[in-house]
């Protein structure tokens, strides 16, 4: 990933997860990261009592919170969505275009490697349990 890019979706991410520690009053918050050849995507949701649509709109007076994930969003060419869920609670997603987030437009061999590395691991995972199973 592009170094900035990577930065700035850090900064979102992490103002995601302090307001729903803080705001949410929230039993559950799930943080998703999605990286493909289309796009990076981020997700922050939480089970909390959902935030209030005056404030999705223009903030909350003296916190630049959501107005600075938007911005910093808009500023690096993102898509940001942040509202409330049928099902309780808020949802943060932020879906950055691959030609923007990785430095040749698309994942890092890495990533590939990395997505064979957690296959293995999975395979590992059921041949212990066999092992345990067996015993």
């Amino acid at each position: 990933m592009h170094p900035a890019i990577c930065d700035e979706i850090y900064r979102i991410g992490r103002e995601a997860v302090v307001n729903a520690f803080r705001h949410s009053q929230a039993n559950s918050i799930e943080l998703e990261m999605e990286y493909t050849e289309k796009q990076v995507l981020l997700r922050v949701r939480d089970d909390g009592r959902g935030i209030d649509p005056q404030f999705l709109r223009s903030g909350r007076a003296g916190h630049w919170g959501l107005t600075g994930m938007r911005e910093r969003a808009e500023r690096i060419g993102a898509r940001f969505k942040i509202g409330s869920r049928d099902a309780g609670g808020t949802e943060v997603e932020l879906s950055v275009p691959s030609h923007v987030a990785y430095r040749s437009g698309a994942p890092a061999r890495g990533l590939q490697w990395f997505a064979g590395w957690r296959r293995r691991q999975g395979e590992q995972g059921i041949r212990n349990r066999e092992v345990e199973l067996a015993r």
